[in-house]
């Protein structure tokens, strides 16, 4: 029986365990969790999970625990779970800037640390995660954890020095996306058309391409230009997002995401 722990069990927690206990691997899988508001356990209760009094009852039960809490909790939580991390416990976390030394200089030196970036389209089952093995978690542990994640969407597994550098990437580009979502819909209103029908048509086109990009099997450049006939619209539009400087502006947020990440890093 795989026994899996989750402390906090704020969105990203409810979605992971949402997953795991609609995966394949819930069959021989018990899940326990903790969060000081007990009206979030509760709504856990559909999904068989069993609620724990506190954070180190569940690393009592519990080989893989979930660290679903907030950068600025994991003082309090690691000091609070310490005594109880055993040799074979594997502490996954998946806070921003949090490293597996800081985890290993709050509970036992020798501790057991994957790190995961996912992104809140797992509340949907579309998420995307990276995950990275840290040594002396061994394959085994880390492929249970991968499935967890693959049960709420996609995964790719990153090198631990590059946790901090693929936020960007998948879990903070997800708001990028929305805020050139809402200029694309702020047009459609300045031109009379109606957020409830640009909305649904720009989403499937976000939809649309995203499958494009994975499935089609053309490259990004060959993409844009099967969109773009000659002497059209679409380069007309393309020529203010290139002088405008989509691209360098893109640059610099990941640059900027990545500067903050480490900044917070501990």
């Amino acid at each position: 029986m795989i026994t899996v722990g989750f402390i906090g069990a704020g969105n990203m927690g409810y979605a992971i365990m949402k997953g795991a206990a609609e995966s394949p691997l819930a069959a021989n899988m018990s899940i326990s969790a903790f969060d000081p508001d007990a009206e979030k356990c509760a709504r856990l209760a559909e999904f068989g999970v069993t609620a724990c009094a506190s954070g180190r009852e569940v690393l009592e039960n519990c080989k893989y625990v979930f660290l679903a809490v907030k950068p600025q909790m994991f003082d309090v939580v690691l000091e609070e779970i310490a005594p109880a991390v055993k040799e074979d416990t594997v502490l996954v976390s998946i806070a921003a800037g949090i490293t597996a030394e800081y985890i290993r200089s709050k509970t036992r030196p020798d501790a057991r640390v994957i790190l995961v970036m996912p992104n809140t389209p797992l509340l949907l089952g579309e998420g995307a995660s990276a995950l990275a093995k840290c040594a002396p978690t061994t394959d085994e542990e880390f492929d249970v954890v991968c499935r967890m994640f693959e049960a709420c969407g996609k995964i790719a597994v990153v090198a631990e020095n590059k946790m901090k550098e693929i936020i960007a990437i998948n879990g903070s580009s997800p708001a990028f996306i929305y805020l050139f979502a809402k200029a694309f819909v702020d047009y459609a209103e300045k031109e009379g058309i109606a957020k409830e029908t640009a909305l649904p048509l720009f989403a499937q086109s976000l939809i649309g391409s995203a499958r494009m990009l994975t499935d089609s099997g053309y490259s990004i450049e060959e993409l844009i230009r099967m969109v773009s006939s000659p002497g059209g619209t679409t380069l007309a539009g393309l020529d203010q997002l290139y002088a405008g400087g989509l691209e360098a502006t893109v640059d610099a947020a990941c640059t900027a995401c990545t500067k903050r990440a480490y900044e917070l890093s501990r």
